[in-house]
């Protein structure tokens, strides 16, 4: 007996032909956030490249050292709330490097931290005609190789072995000459060419150079505005942007161990906490995780001034730095941006909006899905089991399917226009109570 699928009813041949076909329901669903960035002149690390260093993650072998080390300070801040960080490192650094008899060593990365690199060459106990390598860190052994001469070494972590010829026993040779180096402007240029193709959320510059704050903010609107990558970028001091894309963060924060970060500092914290921020999630009140105490602080007046020219300020609060408003610097509203756009909450609606739907279109319906009316109602299913689902998390809210989105053909035979309307939830951020007394 024939068997098979049909597409139309034309078989020849006596069978069942049968199709299985899913009932319409949603293929996409809300994209994840947490994802923050950021560049930094570091001791140890590849250079000029993204380093993704996930929360948890052990960064003793991609950064030189423990997360909780000082020289990590702003990696730790970053990931106090993000879920993934897109590190770059700023500086290539001087290699260290050592000699052992014909053995020579060199440092995998430039930077200070192949200074606290030793190499150990001991005779093997159990075979005289091999030699045990140990290459240390900080005196504590990371890599062990038992060979017969040089030629047998392979680069591990740490070092890069070359040399030929015999190995000779050493108690330690210790590398030196490793420099961190400077960084220049021109790497900043580098790391947004190079972070632009990946996909995160926001962006921190450590920096008070107002020439790179321009240039990042020129970087942001690009690709809000003509990319439709909606990303956030967070500076320190820079109301000036006056953009829904830009963060200025006005003051620092003190920790628990009594270390003061500087506004520049606390970008790094604010991106972390902006990206791991849920759609339906205001930052408004929450506390900077492990402060104390902010720096410096500020007056009641002094706060409204600030609130009012865009900038994101830390007030302090029972021994805790807490977020005074979660706002950017958008102040000029106009008719196409009113003060909600002024909130970040909404702003994550609108751009988790606008991110998703593009992935969801891109992958399931640009050239997939036929330009007739049974295409276009898949689509605006789509968009409608979208929009319900934000709702359903309390992100928007009044949401009628029946009236406030329409799918309709373009004008063109391949193009379709969609218009929606959307009301974003915002946090209850001012209570006023009035107590009759009779």
């Amino acid at each position: 007996m024939a068997a098979g699928t049909f597409t139309t009813q034309n078989k020849v041949r006596p069978g069942v032909y049968i199709n299985f076909k899913s009932e319409p329901q949603a293929l996409g669903s809300l994209g994840e956030r947490g994802i923050a960035s950021i560049p930094l002149a570091l001791s140890w690390g590849e250079p000029s490249k993204i380093i993704t260093i996930e929360a948890g993650e052990d960064t003793l072998t991609k950064l030189g050292y423990s997360i909780t080390d000082p020289r990590l300070l702003l990696v730790n801040e970053a990931l106090k709330r993000a879920q993934k960080l897109l590190l770059y490192r700023l500086n290539a650094g001087t290699k260290a490097t050592a000699t052992a008899g014909n053995l020579s060593v060199t440092a995998k990365w430039g930077g200070v931290r192949g200074n606290s690199i030793s190499v150990i060459i001991q005779e093997n106990i159990d075979d005289e005609t091999k030699f045990d390598v140990s290459t240390l860190v900080d005196g504590v052994e990371q890599d062990m190789q038992t060979v017969a001469n040089i030629a047998g070494l392979i680069a591990n972590d740490w070092v890069i072995f070359s040399g030929t010829g015999a190995l000779a026993e050493t108690a330690g040779a210790p590398l030196t000459g490793g420099a961190d180096g400077t960084v220049t402007n021109q790497a900043y240029i580098d790391y947004l060419a190079a972070v632009e193709i990946f996909d995160f959320n926001t962006l921190a510059l450590p920096s008070t150079d107002n020439t790179l704050k321009a240039t990042f903010t020129a970087f942001c609107k690009r690709l809000r505005d003509d990319e439709g990558k909606k990303i956030q970028v967070v500076l320190e001091n820079y109301p000036i942007a006056d953009y829904e894309g830009v963060i200025s963060v006005k003051n620092g924060v003190v920790l628990s161990n009594g270390t003061t970060l500087t506004a520049a500092q606390a970008t790094a914290w604010v991106a972390g906490a902006t990206a791991g921020a849920e759609v339906n999630e205001s930052l408004t009140y929450q506390a900077y995780d492990d402060a104390v105490d902010v720096a410096p602080r500020y007056t009641n007046t002094q706060i409204i001034a600030a609130l009012k020219a865009g900038e994101f300020l830390f007030t302090a609060s029972d021994n805790r730095a807490l977020v005074e408003q979660d706002i950017n610097t958008l102040t000029s509203f106009t008719v196409d941006k009113g003060k909600a756009f002024h909130k970040n909450r909404v702003i994550r609606v609108l751009d988790g909006i606008n991110n998703d739907l593009v992935s969801i279109f891109s992958e399931f319906y640009v050239g997939k899905v036929n330009n007739n009316d049974d295409g276009r109602n898949l689509l605006k299913n789509e968009c409608v089991n979208y929009m319900e689902t934000l709702q359903g998390i309390n992100a928007i809210q009044n949401f009628d399917s029946q009236t406030d989105l329409t799918v309709i053909a373009g004008n063109e035979a391949d193009a379709v226009l969609i218009e929606a309307y959307t009301q974003p939830v915002d946090s209850v951020e001012r209570i006023y109570l009035l107590v009759k007394v009779r």
